[in-house]
């Protein structure tokens, strides 16, 4: 029988992992492979991308795959759209579980856990690693200089509701100073 292809580069075969010791891995995408994934993820940047960790058994037929993910990334400011370079640092785990509960519902809640993954013939610390970066990502970045400032609307002859008015809890320091002084009188 021939033996498949990897599906993804530094994929695991399970049936050859040993259930005695952990099975490291190490993963550092050379320069085009991380212009690809920058590519793919609409990033502006991908430097120093590394995803390191070991698998290992857990409970018979389960295995667990711990990790740490190091990248710098640059993004578009989401008010500027200035290059904004971000350091992620992120644990990652995952549990593979050879009797994982399929849901076919339409409809199912998020569970608590969403490390758990099906037991396949392949564990694969490369998909991983990508889904751990897009997951880890700011959703909007934001340059030093960039400032939304204040917008004001109103129809004419409204006074326009200001952002300090939507605070319930701003005026009563001048409330508290009125008391204060009508007390004193």
């Amino acid at each position: 029988m021939a033996q498949q292809p990897s599906p993804s580069p530094g994929a695991l075969r399970v049936a050859e992992l040993n259930q005695n010791s952990p099975t490291a891995f190490a993963l550092r995408p050379d320069a085009e492979a991380l212009r690809t994934l920058a590519t793919e993820l609409e990033l502006l940047g991908l430097r120093k991308l590394s995803f390191a960790g070991e698998v290992a058994a857990a409970d018979g037929t389960d295995w667990t795959l711990t990790g740490h993910l190091g990248a710098t990334v640059v993004q578009p400011c989401g008010i500027t759209l200035e290059p904004v370079t971000t350091r992620i640092e992120t644990p990652v785990e995952r549990h593979y579980l050879a009797d994982y509960d399929h849901v076919t519902a339409p409809e199912i809640e998020m569970p608590e856990d969403d490390s758990t993954e099906p037991l396949g013939r392949w564990i694969e610390p490369h998909a991983v690693m990508t889904e751990a970066l897009v997951l880890a990502l700011p959703l909007y970045p934001r340059s030093e200089e960039a400032d939304l400032g204040e917008q004001v609307f109103a129809e004419p002859g409204v006074t326009p509701m200001r952002d300090d008015d939507a605070k319930p809890f701003a005026g009563l320091a001048d409330l508290k100073a009125q008391m204060t002084k009508s007390s004193k009188d």
